[in-house]
């Protein structure tokens, strides 16, 4: 999770941030940041090594927006407090068939997918 008003963090730290309160954490150091400051993203990047070592990627990103509370009981993580951009609901809303296919996880997949079938045989 990257977050604009918060110069990108968590960022790498996302799963250790705040331990198990990583939601109150966020809310509370955003408290007060509104618009273009509550502007955030997941992002994922999978590496895949081909047989000859060489490096193949495959990087997601799903852009949103954090809300002022928690929303929904789907998910995990900050998923109650992240509405995607298009939506109105949050991820934890929204349920996992959408985040099945919707999510930065299912984005990056797709993107090394795309990206191992790119290579030559």
């Amino acid at each position: 999770m990257e977050v604009d008003g918060l110069e990108g963090r968590p960022g790498v730290e996302s799963a250790r941030f705040a331990g198990g309160e990583h939601v109150e954490r966020l809310l509370a150091e955003l408290a007060g940041v509104e618009g273009a400051g509550r502007n955030a993203r997941y992002v994922c990047e999978l590496v895949a090594l081909s047989p000859e070592g060489e490096e193949l990627r495959g990087t997601g990103i799903l852009e949103g927006r954090i809300v002022n509370e928690p929303r929904g009981s789907g998910g995990f993580g900050f998923d109650p407090i992240f509405v995607p951009d298009g939506e109105d609901r949050t991820v934890a809303e929204l349920g996992d068939d959408w985040k099945t296919a919707n999510s930065h996880r299912a984005r990056a997949a797709q993107a090394l997918l795309a990206s191992i079938a790119a290579e030559p045989a």
